[in-house]
């Protein structure tokens, strides 16, 4: 079966800052028939002319060619002498484009065009006929949604890749203490391995939305034509099937006007981009002087131009500036939508370069954090003196205080607080109280409430599901390293088995 490729780096035409008016007699277009007699203005072929973006689509528009024309063949439409010559041009074109030696023509609008007129220069008028039961209106939504459905899968990967290096660092840090925030307050200890693992469930609520938005896309428009269908006898569950489509769609009309797909991609890939962005943020913090919690290579930093002590996270930066690009992505394409009447309008042209602009910023942050997450070194003794500063386990106080002596948590986080404040006033740690410093604010504090301030002690009593207790994050480790060798082995399996 032909697929589309998966390669994001394909070929595409670099635009000039000018397009130069097409020469010649500005004929009309031969691809719209007789009802033109004259060609366009220079402006209307500027505006009009798509094939700079849409040459990405190229593998996808061979692919769905190629469907297209099996289809006809076995349906009797088209003859296999004539279906044999037209799959062998495609044959060539493809390999042009490949090796760079396609000529890819302004004056031929897009990748569509550019591919049929090129096939008639190569088989002649026999190419003519790919286009039977077909518009460009069914054959760019599928070609669009190949491309969509191959960038989702990439995604996919991606955050499998992600989620993996974060549950290195969890492994290697489930009892590595640090402060945790509220605020960006010192609140609670917790562990850095737990820390990480935020991250890892956030990853797989995007993958989790990834998966969803292919599930949906999933139906073919190609064979719904214009937008009223086909009087031809099509088989349009056979063109699905090659595709890789569940199945056809249901209503021409919505099949060639709807671009849900995309704006779901981009929805997916704003969430997606905003949890990358909240990680870059903590690393850019992380990184800074006052913290100094965790320290990046070369690989992932730059220096100053001016101050030789510099070492900027500007990896981090970067990934965080992203989420801007890609939510104004999102953005404009639903603006693009928002008002158009059924079916398809040309409006709907500009619903590629959102998209593609996005799924580049995206996968580049992805690629970055990936890296940048896997070169992080955290600080220990940094992250150590930390947690204990901010009067960070005076929760765990008023927690003994509930436990051992049944008093009202309410109450009890009074008195918790009346121990800060002595501590505070002293210039001290919660933890350097003495006995007689703790029943002078409360009484019946034993010895044993003591042990509670310290922040070991602290971080390896929330042991609930879920808590930062280095025996729960070792346990939800295990869980992540055992679903993500599984997800390995799918994969291996579905590439052994293609």
């Amino acid at each position: 079966m032909d697929t589309p490729s998966t390669d994001p780096a394909a070929p595409a035409v670099a635009a000039p800052n000018h397009l130069p008016e097409i020469p010649g007699d500005r004929s009309a277009n031969p691809f719209w028939g007789g009802r033109f007699a004259r060609g366009p203005a220079e402006v209307m072929e500027r505006i009009n002319t798509s094939i700079d973006v849409d040459s990405r689509l190229y593998a996808e528009d061979l692919a769905g060619s190629r469907a297209h024309c099996r289809m006809l063949v076995v349906a009797g439409i088209l003859s296999r002498e004539d279906g044999d010559s037209i799959l062998r041009g495609l044959d060539v074109i493809e390999a042009e484009i490949r090796e760079g030696r396609f000529d890819f023509r302004r004056d031929r609008e897009d990748i569509h065009f550019n591919v049929e007129a090129r096939l008639t220069e190569l088989i002649g008028p026999a190419a003519g006929r790919l286009h039977t039961a077909r518009s460009r209106n069914d054959q760019v939504a599928t070609d669009f949604k190949l491309w969509v459905r191959t960038a989702l899968d990439r995604l996919a990967l991606k955050l499998s890749a992600l989620q993996a290096e974060l549950v290195a660092q969890a492994a290697a840090h489930a009892d590595t203490v640090m402060p945790g925030f509220t605020h960006l307050q010192t609140a609670q200890p917790v562990t850095f391995g737990h820390h990480m693992l935020a991250y890892v469930e956030m990853a797989e609520r995007d993958r989790s939305r990834v998966l969803d938005a292919r599930a949906r896309l999933n139906e073919c428009p190609l064979g719904s034509a214009a937008l009223a269908g086909t009087s031809f006898p099509i088989d349009r569950d056979a063109t699905a099937r090659e595709l890789g489509f569940d199945r056809p769609t249901a209503n021409s009309l919505d099949a060639v006007a709807d671009r849900d797909f995309a704006l779901e991609y981009l929805s997916v890939g704003s969430i997606l981009a905003m949890h990358l962005s909240r990680l870059a943020e903590e690393i850019v913090i992380w990184c800074s002087s006052p913290f100094r919690f965790v320290t990046l290579t070369d690989a992932f930093t730059t220096g100053s131009s001016i101050m030789p002590q510099k070492r900027n996270p500007d990896a981090a930066e970067l990934v965080r500036a992203k989420v801007g690009r890609i939510v104004g992505s999102f953005n404009s394409l639903l603006l693009v939508m928002k008002g158009l009447p059924l079916a398809y309008s040309k409006d709907m042209q500009e619903d590629k370069p959102p998209t593609f602009e996005a799924a580049d910023s995206l996968e580049l942050a992805l690629d970055a954090m990936i890296g940048m997450v896997a070169d992080m070194t955290p600080n220990k003794p940094a992250l150590r003196a930390a947690a204990g500063g901010g009067f960070s386990t005076a929760t765990d106080l008023a927690d003994w205080l509930v436990i051992h002596i049944n008093m009202p948590f309410r109450q009890a986080h009074h008195v918790a607080g009346r121990a800060v404040k002595l501590a505070e006033d002293r210039g001290v740690g919660l933890e350097d109280l003495t006995l007689s410093d703790l029943q002078a604010v409360e009484p019946k504090v034993t010895a044993e409430a003591l042990k509670v301030l310290s922040v070991d002690f602290s971080v390896a009593s929330r042991t609930s599901y879920g808590g930062t207790a280095p025996s729960r994050v070792r346990e939800q480790v295990a869980r992540w390293q055992a679903v993500l060798a599984a997800r390995g082995r799918d994969l291996q399996a579905v590439g052994a088995g293609a």
